[in-house]
């Protein structure tokens, strides 16, 4: 294609017009090119092949201002500019992919040491440590409902395997069950945090 060619040794060779009339008429393939590349990427990806095209426009233009002209790639040939435009699309990609990656991985952000106490969701740290506070208590004056409470709330069994892991009835881990909650309603009120 000649007259890519010539205006690709313009572009090179410094003229700010050559630059833009070689973007305008590889501008559709360059958009095919950019919407090839952002269909491998992950569904949600904020860049359109609008905006990739042109940032990496912008970087085949290197430090030079818009209109200042003057590409510099390799070669001479449609196939050299095509090959210098998806590296910068992948460039660009890849950069994309490292902010999120950062972002993700807590970028910015300082490192606190773990405290073990703090482990549960803040909005229900205080209602859990309300309820090991009264389970304790129950715990301390009934330990076979208390035991049982544990392993429904915390093993996530059901009743009738808590009754059997505790070697007791169905009907007495009913009873133990009903008797636990309304005891631990009463003394979780006054914390305000809910009974399980």
């Amino acid at each position: 294609m000649p007259v890519f060619t010539e205006l690709l040794a313009a572009a090179n060779g410094g003229n700010a017009r050559a630059v833009e009339d070689l973007f305008c008429l590889v501008y559709d393939d360059l958009k095919r090119l950019a919407a090839r590349a952002l269909a491998n990427e992950t569904v949600g990806h904020t860049l359109q092949p609008t905006a990739l095209v042109h940032e990496a426009y912008l970087r085949l233009l290197g430090d030079r201002p818009v209109g200042a002209g003057a590409l510099d790639l390799p070669g001479d040939s449609r196939g050299h500019f095509f090959t210098a435009a998806s590296t910068a699309m992948r460039r660009i990609l890849i950069e994309s992919a490292r902010r999120k990656r950062r972002a993700k991985r807590g970028a910015g952000r300082q490192r606190v040491p773990l405290d073990p106490d703090q482990i549960a969701e803040p909005e229900r740290a205080d209602e859990l440590i309300a309820l090991d506070e009264a389970l304790t208590v129950l715990t301390a004056a009934e330990p076979k409902v208390g035991e049982l409470v544990q392993l429904r709330y915390f093993g996530g069994l059901t009743l009738k395997e808590a009754a059997a892991v505790l070697g007791i009835a169905p009907r007495t881990a009913d009873a133990y069950w009903a008797y636990a909650r309304a005891w631990l309603l009463t003394e979780m009120a006054g914390t305000g945090a809910p009974a399980p």
